[in-house]
Order: structure tokens, then sequence, then C-alpha cells
């Protein structure tokens, strides 16, 4: 049996990017039950890809019930539907045989890793004060894109001045922009840009210089997407929301590393049980950024675990 449910998590603040702003994550649950086991997953819809809550449930309650893993691959694009339903079914897995999911994969059991702390889009002033409150942290990752992010990149350098830091435009400069602002990024120590330019308006990449490392993010769903890559990034952010999954999450890590991409491991905001399954794709990668639950003023029972270690892998309660 397969069920879906549609779950609101509060945030701990508004968060805003240069798409928009929110003030709850809206995740759908994928709850898989045979044999008087049962596995869960969780996918957060996102618009930038067409996705919203209802599409993403029809996708989902349009599978058959005992729908396996190998199918599941066939049945459904990459996306947030089948990556709900893919990491239940991973869920299961783990459950019915009684062992933890990278055991069936034959991996090593997963370490804690360093994550990113994002910062989202604000006056410079409040990103100043943010970067301030959290200069603490090994790792900030700063929601950029408007015409006027200089201001904003400054601030937030002075809050945090010995802070790691990588940006995220989402897509919101153009190539004159760039490169026109690449090198204050290095002045200000940047160590890597996500999607500065719009997927699919992205060929001038390739064309000016890249003076840090670029990383792909909306121009990287899953593998089908590497060819178009080639000459303009440097990493690829793995999401499993766009993947579709654990199982294509895995495939399209090894394939970038194969074609000499760096990786990077991201998601969307939802709850710990999103973010669990990543925990196996974020072993060993350049720039890990699960940092969702931190985002949450709630979150699953039981939730993943942060410390200065970094993120902690599932307890078999949560998922795996």
């Amino acid at each position: 049996m397969l069920t879906v449910t549609e779950d609101r998590f509060a945030l701990a603040e508004v968060f805003t990017i240069a798409r928009g702003s929110r003030t709850h994550a809206d995740v759908l649950r994928v709850v898989v039950a045979r044999d008087g086991i049962t596995g869960q997953g969780e996918c957060v819809p996102y618009a930038r890809y067409g996705e919203t809550l209802e599409t993403v449930r029809v996708q989902i309650e349009g599978l058959d019930a005992q729908v396996t893993q190998a199918a599941l691959q066939d049945a459904l694009p990459a996306g947030a539907a089948r990556n709900a339903v893919d990491c239940a079914l991973w869920d299961w897995e783990a459950k019915h045989a009684r062992v933890r999911v990278w055991d069936l994969l034959g991996v090593p059991e997963p370490a804690p890793v360093v994550t990113a702390f994002t910062l989202s889009l604000d006056s410079p002033e409040k990103m100043e004060a943010a970067a301030r409150k959290h200069a603490h942290r090994p790792l900030l990752k700063i929601k950029l894109g408007t015409p006027d992010d200089m201001p904003r990149l400054e601030a937030v350098r002075r809050g945090a001045p010995k802070t790691r830091i990588i940006i995220d435009a989402n897509e919101g400069w153009s190539a004159e922009v760039y490169a026109e602002l690449a090198p204050h990024l290095l002045r200000l120590g940047v160590a890597m840009v996500e999607q500065p330019l719009p997927a699919g308006a992205d060929d001038m990449l390739a064309e000016i210089a890249r003076p840090l490392p670029v990383c792909a993010d909306e121009s990287c769903h899953d593998r089908a997407s590497l060819p178009g890559l080639r000459g303009k990034y440097d990493m690829v952010n793995i999401k499993l929301d766009k993947t579709g999954g654990l199982t294509e999450a895995l495939a399209l890590r090894d394939a970038a590393r194969a074609e000499g991409y760096a990786v990077m491991v991201g998601c969307m905001v939802g709850s710990s049980l999103a973010m669990a399954p990543a925990m196996l794709v974020a072993q060993g990668a350049e720039i890990v950024d699960l940092d969702g639950p931190l985002l949450l003023a709630e979150d699953r029972d039981p939730p993943l675990h942060y410390d200065t270690h970094g993120v902690h892998p599932p307890l078999p309660a949560l998922w795996g």
C-alpha cells in the first residue's frame, strides 16, 4: 500500500531567495506498507520545476501500490514524486531485511558531515546581523541574485570575517553582472558560486573566465543533465528532489565524479526525513548543504542530530 500525506512545518524565520519568501515548508510524506512493515520518504514539490503538492500527489497516487524500485525509475520522471517513493522503498527494504540502508548498498556507515548554514536574502544590515549570529559556523551559504548584491556580500563578510562563504545566486545574474562581480567575490574569499545564470541561458559560462568554481543547480537534475554542463560548470549540486530519489542521486554522483566534476549535496527546505537519505550521497562531497531542519521551528521525531561535528546519520526510527 502507498499512502501520501501533506505536512506543514513552520520555519524559524522567514526564508527569502531571489524568487520569493516563505514562512512554512510544505512537504509530502509517502508511506509504503507491505508485509506488516512500513517505510517512509519525503519530498518537497518545487514550483520552479512546475511542481505543486497536488500534481506530485497525483503522480504518486497513480503508481501501482506494489511498484518495485526498478520499475519506479521508469514509471516516474526525475522529480519530487519519484524521490519520496524511492526513499520510502529504500527505508522499507532496510527494515524488511533488518539492516541499515548502507548495508544494502554495500557501503560503509556514513559519518557526520559538516553542512552549510543558509542566510536568506535580506537587507545588508539584517544579513550582517545574521552572519554575526552564525559566525561560529564553519560554512555559510548566502542567498543573493539581485542587482544590489555587493553591499549584502560585504555586510556578511563583516559579520563573519573568518567563516568560509559560498554564494547561491538562484539564476539571478546576467553574464555581465557575474563577470563584474567575480573579482570582488575572490577578494571577499568566496569559495564557490552556485547557478549564477539562468538554466538554459548559461552558455556564456563557457566563454567567460571562471576565477572561482561555478556549481550547477537548476542546470543539473540527473545523469541526463551532464552533457549540457561541459565547459560551463566545475561542480554539480545533487538534490534528491531533482534526481528523483536516492537511487539516481548515487548514480549521478558517481557519473559526475567520473567526468571530473566536484560534488555538492544540497536540499530543498524540508524536514529531517528529507535530509536523511542524502547523508549517503554526502559522504566525500566537497560541499554539503543539508541544513533544512536547522531552518525549521519544528521537525520530525526523531530528528537528525546536528552538533559541532555536523549532521549525523539518521536513527532507524527516522529512516533507513
